[in-house]
Order: structure tokens, then C-alpha cells, then sequence
């Protein structure tokens, strides 16, 4: 069982690692709480060592989203001393995207790995497509909805963040910044979302995997402990390095970068399923 477990993570060590400092600098930087960075890096380490292919990508979320509860904390406290984080929308979310993460969640734990591959790379290259094309975002001024408008946006938001093992600022930060939330604000908004999607999507993935054969060692469910051990410190550090960039480079520098690391992502994920389904 040591042996197992020492080859386990000297195999996923370095993808790890490398998530692990990427991730937490895009979610400082970009909100998006790095489940876009890890996701991918994961699926990719855990493909080395001869797991189930079909658990792949559901240990890749879990493990993402367990990461995130811990990431979004630093990056949310870096931003809010920035003035960058609406509470009112918070408050208003909050319930909405909880019940978008339970669907998500769920979800996320019963279809197959090729379904959720399939969503994270559609997801990612209408959002990069959108915030490398539009203009905007220089401007804060939400527009006005009602109530209940809001909230579908925060279930639509939760559910697919949920599903892709993603903090929400993939989803958010564009949806904030088309409805008219100035980038920067639309970000330190996004990162604190990322706990609230984190917590909840997290213990879903635990229990939809509770008893699962063919795991690798060191899993609780769907979440990775050992791949988690590596990957927190890093991103809670490098979180903070992410913010200081945000706040100092041009805005409209901001959403190129956004547009374009999600146009690469997406274009792998999109080749990863073109060869799974070749297979």
C-alpha cells in the first residue's frame, strides 16, 4: 500500500505542482478560482496512472472543487482589500447558486467523463470567444433586473461551474461584465463566489463516490487528498500574486488574458475528446 501510494504521487507530482502555482495565479488574477488550470492538469496526471478512464474526470472535478474552497479564501481576502467584491450580489446569489451546485453537483457525479470533458470545452470557448470580441467592461454599471431574473443566473452559473469543477469565474466574470459589472469588480466578485460553489460542490463529489472501486489511494469519494495536499498551498499562495497582477495591468489587458488562456483550454480539452471518442 506505500509503494502504491509513493508511486501515486511522484506520478501526479509534477502536474500537480504546476497546477497548483498556475492555478492560483489565474485565480487571483482572473476569479476564476483555477478549476480551469486544474481540472486539465489533473485529468492529465491522473491519466498516468493507469486508473479507470472513465473515473478520470470526476476525481479531476472533485479534487478541483475541494482545492477551490481554500484558493477562493485567499484570493477573495486580496480583493476585498481592493474595494472589488459586491456584497448586495452576493447576498442575492448566495441561495440561487447553492441550488445551482446541488443540480450541478449531482449531476456531475452520474454522467460520463466524455459528457463533462464535452461541456467544459463548449463552456470555455463561447466564454473566451465572448471576452476576446466584446468590448466593454471599462464602465461599472450593473443593469437592473428583478429579483428572480438574478437568481436564474446564479442557478445557470452554480450549476455549470459545479459540473466543470470550476470556482464560477469562468461563468461569472463574463456573465457579471456583460451585465455591466466593471472587469476588476466582476473578478473580486467572481473569487468570492468560488467559495460558495467550493464548500457545497466539494461534499457532493465526496458522497457520489463514496465506495467506487478502482480509486487511487489517498480518495475520499471523488476528492483526491493526496493530489489536494500538493495543490493548496500553492494556490492559496500564488492567489495573492494573481491579485497584485489584476489590479495593475490595463483592464482590457485583463480580458485578452482571460480570452485567450480559455481558447487554449478549451481547444485541448476539445482535442482530449476527440481522442477518447477515436478510441
Amino acid at each position: 500500500m506505500e509503494d502504491q501510494l509513493a508511486t501515486f504521487v511522484v506520478t501526479i507530482a509534477l502536474p500537480a505542482i504546476a497546477a497548483g502555482i498556475a492555478g492560483g495565479t489565474l485565480a487571483g488574477l482572473l476569479g476564476v478560482g483555477g478549476g480551469i488550470v486544474i481540472v486539465p492538469a489533473l485529468y492529465f496526471a491522473l491519466s498516468l496512472t493507469g486508473m479507470n478512464p472513465s473515473q478520470i474526470m470526476q476525481l479531476s472535478v472533485g479534487t478541483s472543487l475541494a482545492t477551490i474552497i481554500f484558493t477562493s479564501i485567499s484570493s477573495s481576502v486580496g480583493h476585498y482589500r481592493r474595494g472589488a467584491i459586491d456584497f448586495d450580489l452576493l447576498k442575492l446569489w448566495g441561495p440561487s447558486i447553492l441550488v445551482g451546485v446541488l443540480i450541478g453537483g449531482m449531476l456531475g457525479g452520474i454522467v460520463s467523463g466524455l459528457t463533462l470533458i464535452a461541456v467544459f470545452a463548449v463552456v470555455a470557448l463561447l466564454v473566451a470567444l465572448d471576452m476576446i470580441l466584446r468590448g466593454g467592461g471599462e464602465i461599472d454599471a450593473p443593469r437592473r433586473f428583478s429579483k428572480p431574473v438574478w437568481a436564474f443566473f446564479g442557478v445557470v452559473a452554480g450549476a455549470i461551474s459545479a459540473m466543470m469543477g470550476i470556482g464560477g469565474g469562468t461563468v461569472c466574470v463574463p456573465l457579471l461584465n456583460f451585465l455591466g459589472y466593471e472587469i476588476r469588480r466582476a473578478v473580486g466578485t467572481s473569487a468570492a463566489i468560488g467559495f460558495i460553489i467550493g464548500v457545497p460542490g466539494a461534499v457532493i463529489y465526496v458522497l457520489t463516490g463514496l465506495g467506487q472501486a478502482g480509486l487511487p489511494p489517498l480518495s475520499l469519494g471523488y476528492v483526491n487528498l493526496a493530489a489536494a495536499a500538493i495543490i493548496i498551498p500553492l494556490t492559496v499562495l500564488f492567489a495573492r500574486v494573481g491579485v497584485a497582477i489584476a489590479h495593475k495591468i490595463p483592464r482590457r489587458a485583463l480580458r485578452l488574458t482571460f480570452g485567450l488562456f480559455l481558447l487554449f483550454t478549451s481547444g485541448r480539452m476539445f482535442f482530449d475528446l476527440f481522442a477518447a471518442l477515436a478510441v
